[in-house]
């Protein structure tokens, strides 16, 4: 008599669920992006992504501090800035003085074992808001971008950042960035390339809460076609090979392919970045109550790490930190 094979055992009860469970998601997994912007006071909520705000320095510092009491070890900072502040070339980009420079003087010195991730690239500065030089036929220039790019990596490292993740997409951007940062002496910060980062539609949001928007054209000349795995993978090996320490997928939930492809092949973790089209996506879906919003984004960042990411940033971390430590919270 053949023995019947079922599964079901191991879904019994919820104690044995656990026991056997494949991928776990932890608060030692989450990267906490965070948008600032000049002034005293300020916490100003993103219209397009309920729950997500843009911090003058000070409230940035108390937030960072309850984030680090729920366990979250890392953040990325995001500048929004006026016009008055952009030019072609982002100069305000490598300003020791400026806005982004003192946020992250002000968190080392106030919270050391706090890991600042920079973002690198051009168009949060540029008042074309492109992530590279644009020329004036409209071309995105790649190697006079690397210089600027250079240049800014060194000054985030000089201001006390621990990883910088240059997210611009330029051909050669890693190795000019990791000799830029080894000739300054920073050879103990690390680079988080934006390896895949595709040219999505899930960007709108970040782009309204930094009124980042190119003035004129598109950015897939840069960011990569949605339609393309072989190209991620081939950007993987020039990445590596050119002194990448993480590699990152971006967006996520509509690449998790890519993010399998690469943590398959790569030597160095795998990250993946849980975009804010997909976060406004789920909050707004969870507070008209088409879903359970807790539910969802949890089997969202197990998917991630199913995936095969080791590093997820996403705007839920601090909700999935919460849940975690066991905190109710409201939609």
């Amino acid at each position: 008599m053949e023995i019947p094979i079922r599964p079901r055992r191991n879904r019994a009860s919820q104690a044995i669920r656990n026991l056997v469970q494949e991928n776990r998601v932890t608060v030692d997994d989450l990267v906490m992006p965070l948008f600032i912007l000049e002034g005293t006071g300020i916490k100003s909520e993103i219209k397009s992504m309920p729950g997500i705000f843009r911090y003058s320095p000070d409230l940035l510092l108390e937030e960072c501090k309850e984030l680090v009491a729920l366990g979250i070890k890392a953040v990325v900072l995001f500048p929004a800035l006026p016009d008055s502040l952009k030019d072609r070339v982002a100069t305000e980009s490598a300003n020791p003085q400026g806005l982004y420079h003192q946020c992250l003087r002000l968190l080392k010195k106030e919270l050391p074992e706090l890991c600042l991730i920079t973002d690198v690239a051009m168009d949060p500065y540029s008042s074309d808001g492109h992530d590279g030089l644009v020329s004036a036929e409209g071309e995105i220039l790649n190697d006079e971008t690397l210089e600027i790019l250079a240049r800014q990596a060194v000054s985030q490292a000089q201001a006390g950042a621990d990883i910088i993740a240059p997210s611009d997409m330029m051909d050669g951007r890693v190795e000019v960035i990791r000799r830029a940062l080894d000739e300054a002496g920073f050879t103990k910060v690390g680079i988080l390339s934006y390896t895949a980062k595709y040219a999505s539609a899930f960007y709108g949001p970040f782009r309204d809460a930094l009124d980042s928007a190119p003035k004129k054209g598109d950015k897939k000349t840069y960011q990569m076609d949605p339609a393309n795995v072989k190209e991620a993978i081939r950007e993987l090996n020039l990445d590596l090979s050119e002194g990448a320490d993480m590699v990152m997928v971006k967006p996520g939930l509509p690449y998790l392919d890519v993010v399998r492809a690469l943590a398959e092949l790569s030597d160095v973790p795998v990250a993946v970045y849980n975009v804010s089209g997909e976060y406004a996506m789920l909050k707004a879906a969870g507070q008209n109550g088409w879903l359970d919003y807790k539910k969802a984004v949890l089997e969202t960042m197990t998917a991630f790490k199913r995936a095969g990411a080791s590093l997820i940033l996403t705007y839920h971390a601090k909700e999935v930190a919460q849940w975690l430590a066991g905190v109710e919270i409201l939609v």
